[in-house]
């Protein structure tokens, strides 16, 4: 008999509100093109702009300055793939920033990290000494919270440290070039409060699944001043920033969701709550366990755990078979679960790279949940499990939790 199921993935995909899949449902009886001029056509016109109201709320923007995407990694490209002349990146990036800034053909800097894997400040004000004098359009992408560790940057001392930059060396001066601050904020929208002014960013990218939407829609929120070539041309659908029949349901529900994750902030200090008993009774279980940045700011949701002497893909199918969905650091292209890139460039030892999991928790996580991992850990740790082989590691593809959008 299968045991009851723990999902503790959220960071991957947080399962579908009840109140969103219900919104759904009714958009897809709105048979009008969001396009068209007549009641239905405007039927569905509605349906989209008012959760573009919705999604602008959650992220203190202006609904102008929502654009609607399949997602994070197309919001993210629609950035990243542009006619920029060097693009600065942390190397804690997820893979949706780094591979489109390496195949852009700009000249691509790597922003230092610490132990944390927060930005070094000095390190960007030289980056953007050299680069700026050499280069005409120079993007700063650096993630608003780690995908994997839920480290979040300090997104105000970096566009403070870009705006200072800027005073100092005014384009128009015709010595230097300007600078655009991009941020990856799919996974720190719904989960902390997220304030796009305040941030200093010129865009930030967004995804409806990380806050219990539905997977395939996701927004870039930029200002108007930001000019962007759209990836999609053909019709001048999203302020002719995204051509393209809009997918009216998905929007809908990625609107209910946002509703609900904002009203949901309030859920803060118990979800960090949940984290923190988590870490606890681990840390009583385990006494060479490690909390990858614990000591920094992090997401209140997320723990990056790493136990020595145990391998990661391992662990991962033992929790699954215990009943707990959670994740590892990273995984390859064919399911197998690897060592976290992430981890390797914040400098961690081997020894903890690869032996590093991901408890991810979200709206519907409760004591109970933590009770049912706690007892999982305690006999995947005592050895009590069932036995998962090198044979099952080898085979198993059901793992892939970091390289593509869905990390």
């Amino acid at each position: 008999m299968s045991p009851a199921r723990t999902y503790l993935d959220h960071n991957a995909t947080s399962p579908m509100r009840p109140e969103v899949r219900d919104v759904m449902v009714e958009a897809l009886g709105c048979n009008g093109n969001p396009s068209s001029v007549h009641e239905e056509g405007r039927r569905a016109r509605g349906l989209i702009e008012g959760a573009r109201k919705s999604v602008a709320q959650l992220v203190g923007a202006a609904p102008k300055e929502v654009i609607f995407t399949s997602g994070g990694t197309e919001a993210n490209n629609m950035v990243l793939r542009q006619s920029w002349d060097a693009v600065v990146t942390t190397a804690t990036e997820h893979d949706s920033v780094l591979s489109p800034a390496m195949a852009c053909g700009a000249k691509h800097a790597i922003l230092k990290v610490d132990k944390n894997g927060l930005a070094d400040p000095d390190h960007l004000a030289e980056l953007l000494t050299d680069l700026c004098r050499e280069n005409s359009n120079v993007l700063v992408s650096v993630q608003m919270a780690n995908n994997e560790t839920g480290v979040l940057q300090d997104l105000g001392k970096i566009s403070a440290i870009i705006n200072q930059f800027r005073e100092d060396n005014p384009p128009e001066a015709g010595d230097v070039g300007d600078i655009v601050l991009h941020t990856d904020a799919v996974q720190a929208a719904g989960k902390i409060p997220v304030d796009f002014v305040a941030t200093g960013a010129d865009a930030m990218s967004l995804s409806a699944h990380k806050i219990g939407g539905p997977k395939g829609v996701g927004a870039l929120i930029k200002r108007p001043e930001l000019e962007l070539a759209p990836l999609m041309t053909g019709g001048g659908q999203e302020g002719r920033n995204r051509a393209g029949t809009e997918n009216t349901a998905a929007i809908a529900g990625f609107g209910k969701a946002a509703g609900l994750a904002l009203a949901g902030l309030g859920r803060i200090a118990e979800i960090s709550r949940l984290r923190d008993r988590l870490e606890g009774d681990i840390a009583r279980l385990a006494a060479e366990a490690e909390f990858i940045a614990h000591d920094a700011p992090r997401l209140p949701n997320t723990s990056a755990i790493a136990l020595p002497g145990h391998a990661a893909e391992t662990l991962v199918i033992a929790f699954d078979l215990a009943g707990c969905a959670i994740s590892a650091g990273a995984a390859c292209t064919s399911g197998k679960v690897a060592r976290s890139r992430v981890l390797e460039a914040m400098g961690l030892d081997d020894s903890l790279t690869g032996a590093a999991i991901r408890v991810s928790l979200g709206w519907d996580s409760n004591d109970a949940h933590i009770d049912n991992f706690i007892k999982a850990a305690r006999d995947i740790l005592s050895g009590q499990s069932d036995k998962v082989t090198d044979t099952d590691t080898d085979t198993n593809t059901n793992t892939n939790t970091n390289t593509n959008r869905a990390a």
